[in-house]
């Protein structure tokens, strides 16, 4: 038990009726909440008899109260004293008005209050006509202000007269304030001597059997046990799920995002992205061991894919570059969902009769990036494809429009750009309120007929497509600033768990 706890029940002691929690504060000068924190503690150390029953070492009963504290400036004066009577106790000492001015942060206030209360006065015989102290001030003062705060601060409001109080109001040097306040009286069971009783087992006092002379909380085998911990979503999962629920209600089909390993074939080549292309550099690309290379490619289509590189085809005069079958088997890490993309579209040309479709994904893709506030080695990649006849630049502009805008991304503007695998290409832009100015929010084209008819799609037939960043969006949304906050081993587990869901305006 703490010494404050033996304190209190040795001032019970020599009672005989209740106390409220701030006489004992004020007896045992201590903080209030103090007191408070040792009555709840002493409530809890009554001991149990056999038969169950509690034993009753204090009574307490629980009261409100208003009550006045004081302000930064009322503690100054319950310190020190009121500034008037401050600036007459000057006067007296022989100071001249500006050096009261000088060194009393509260000089106006004090002057103009002793002035008013003819504590002081001008002495306009004398030459500069100083400051002097009254036959009033000299023999009459009394400080009440600075005694009336005194006993304010000692709880004693009921000593302060009420045009006191309202002057003080009037001041701004006390607020007015509800406490709870406890009345403490000794208990049937009361005694001085208590031993606070043991919550837990230790193998101390099983080893020196000292646990035969100790008192033990009685446990409660009814209370529910802690809930175990649970998952949480993290941000990037949040606003995923809102994207993907975007394309959901616009008709699109999720692809098979599983395979992170991808050969260049179906990154690259397949693409129409050409084998001396930097993106194919070790610098741009994670190139993978073991295996090294794929094995199982469609002959057919490998073939039409090495020919219009290397040769041209369906009207392109291709690269006319030596094409490497080895170079093609390599194994990386897919720096693109955009593989997925191919693959799909080489499926869907091989049924017998072409249907349109609308595919999306949302997975990761890996480049070998310098890590920095806005770029990782591993991010995602938010994917939307259309395949239809006969669509346009416009059909892509129309659905960019109706896509951005269940995001809550009304304004929007394109920039001509170039993509290997699609033409025409643009960049997409969205005017940013807060920062009052437009900024990039996505890629998008027509995927190019060099890669769209190898794969055996009729000639009418047009792919369509755009892609952004989730971390991005994602950033912007949880108020993130530096990307490696987001993901990685520095991620703070509570941002996770305290995130709200996503809610896109939209």
């Amino acid at each position: 038990m703490s010494d404050l706890s033996h304190r209190l029940l040795e001032t019970l002691a020599g009672l005989n009726v209740p106390v409220s929690s701030i006489d004992l504060a004020n007896q045992l000068k201590e903080d209030h909440q103090r007191v408070v924190g040792a009555i709840k503690s002493l409530q809890g150390l009554g001991e149990v008899d056999v038969n169950g029953v509690r034993r009753v070492l204090i009574e307490v009963q629980q009261q409100q109260k208003t009550d006045w504290v004081l302000r930064d400036e009322g503690q100054e004066i319950a310190r020190h004293g009121s500034h008037e009577f401050r600036v007459l106790r000057m006067v007296v000492d022989g100071k001249s008005k500006e050096e009261i001015e000088k060194g009393f942060p509260f000089a106006d206030v004090g002057l103009k209050k002793a002035l008013a209360q003819k504590w002081i006065e001008y002495d306009k015989a004398a030459p500069g006509n100083p400051l002097k102290a009254t036959k009033k001030g000299l023999e009459v003062a009394v400080d009440e202000v600075g005694d009336s705060l005194k006993r304010l601060e000692a709880g004693d409001s009921a000593a302060v007269s009420e045009n006191v109080m309202k002057d003080f109001k009037k001041r701004n040097l006390v607020d007015k304030r509800d406490i709870t306040i406890f009345l403490v009286s000794k208990g049937p069971d009361f005694t001085t001597n208590v031993s606070k009783a043991e919550a837990d087992l230790t193998v101390e006092m099983l080893t020196k059997d000292a646990w035969k002379e100790k008192k033990f909380k009685d446990y409660n085998f009814e209370a529910l046990g802690a809930p175990p911990a649970a998952g949480y979503f993290h941000p990037l999962m949040k606003v995923r799920s809102e994207f993907r629920q975007i394309f959901l209600e616009m008709g699109f089909v999720e692809m098979p995002t599983n395979n992170f390993v991808e050969s260049s074939f179906w990154n690259f080549d397949a693409l129409f992205v050409p084998q001396q292309h930097p993106a194919r550099d070790v610098q741009d690309t994670f190139f993978v061991s073991d295996p090294a290379e794929a094995t199982s490619f469609p002959p057919d289509y490998l073939e039409r894919v090495r020919t219009v590189h290397s040769k041209g085809g369906y009207g392109s005069a291709g690269y006319n570059t030596e094409w490497s079958e080895a170079e093609t088997r390599k194994n990386i890490l897919r720096t693109h969902t955009t593989a997925v993309s191919a693959r799909m579209l080489y499926k869907l040309a091989q049924q017998k009769e072409f249907t349109p479709a609308k595919y999306f994904s949302i997975d990761r893709v890996f480049r070998n990036e310098n890590l920095d506030a806005t770029h990782l080695a591993e991010f995602h990649q938010i994917e939307g494809v259309v395949a239809d006849y006969d669509l346009s630049l416009g059909h892509l502009i129309g659905i960019l429009h109706a896509f951005f805008n269940k995001l809550g991304i009304t304004k929007l503007r394109f920039k001509p750009a170039y993509n290997p695998y699609t033409e025409p290409s643009m960049e997409v832009f969205s005017y940013h309120e807060g920062l009052k100015k437009w900024v990039e929010v996505g890629n998008s084209g027509v995927f190019r007929p060099e890669m769209l008819l190898p794969m055996g799609l009729p000639e009418n037939v047009s792919v369509i497509a755009w892609g952004l960043s989730l971390e991005r969006p994602t950033m912007i949304k949880y108020g993130v600033d530096n990307i490696r906050d987001l993901v990685g081993h520095k991620v703070d587990l509570q941002m996770v768990q305290a995130n709200p869901i996503c809610r896109l305006d939209k």
